[in-house]
């Protein structure tokens, strides 16, 4: 999938089994259309883990980077819905990274995601960013594969964490991430194994440490299927 806009909000956590169905509908049926009302919205995408049976990925994908400190994205941050004050204590262990989005190749919406958390070695960031690039650009055009993204963190500076987040607690945040996408998993995977290795990506520039997520699509929306509702 070609990543919509110049910034996204990227977030990984666990949702414990006695919850899923009742996140499941909240998710697709509330905060979702919310987040898609918000002006600079482009996409809303959830994935499931296929590793971890509690585990989902979310990306947001945003018009330009202002959007993360603009007034209707903060507004509903900060007024969460009676329904999404009683879910949001159950996003366990959440990461959420708001990011630039450097590099991204590819089209289409897939069914299957390989998510890397990455950070570069110090003094090595141009040279990898330059080699994620071209290896990035190459598997997207693979068939099986049908996008390649690598994004970066740049959290903005925010007086005080928003309601949500003190619902939530404290959130984590990755650093450089990696987006894998195809509509088969199995040559994902192998991409995975091949070119976006631990031993690979360290020669390149990149700490040893990485968390490597693998998921299939759950449910996508976009402002148009808001106006559809």
């Amino acid at each position: 999938m070609a990543l919509l806009g110049k910034a996204a909000v990227a977030m990984w956590w666990s949702v414990r089994p006695e919850q899923r169905s009742e996140f499941g509908d909240w998710h697709s049926h509330e905060h979702f259309p919310e987040r898609m009302s918000i002006p600079g919205f482009r996409r809303g995408s959830r994935w499931t883990s296929t590793t971890d049976a509690e585990g989902f990925f979310v990306l947001y994908e945003l018009e330009h980077y202002d959007v993360l400190t603009s007034k209707g994205y903060l507004d509903r941050l900060n007024a969460p819905t009676p329904w999404s004050t009683k879910m949001m204590p159950h996003h366990l262990g959440m990461i959420r990274s708001q990011c630039r989005i450097v590099a991204s190749f590819g089209g289409g919406v897939a069914t299957s995601l390989a998510t890397i958390r990455l950070s570069p070695e110090a003094g090595r960031e141009t040279a990898l960013q330059a080699r994620l690039s071209e290896v990035l650009d190459a598997l997207a055009r693979q068939p099986g594969l049908s996008g390649a993204h690598l994004l970066l963190t740049d959290t903005p500076r925010m007086s005080a964490p928003t309601t949500e987040q003190q619902i939530r607690g404290k959130d984590g945040a990755a650093d450089w991430i990696v987006l894998l996408s195809g509509y088969d998993a199995d040559v994902v995977e192998r991409a995975v194994i091949a070119q976006l290795a631990s031993s690979v990506l360290h020669a390149a520039g990149a700490q040893n440490r990485m968390t490597v997520g693998r998921y299939r699509l759950a449910f996508t929306m976009t402002p148009q299927d808001v106006a559809a509702i």
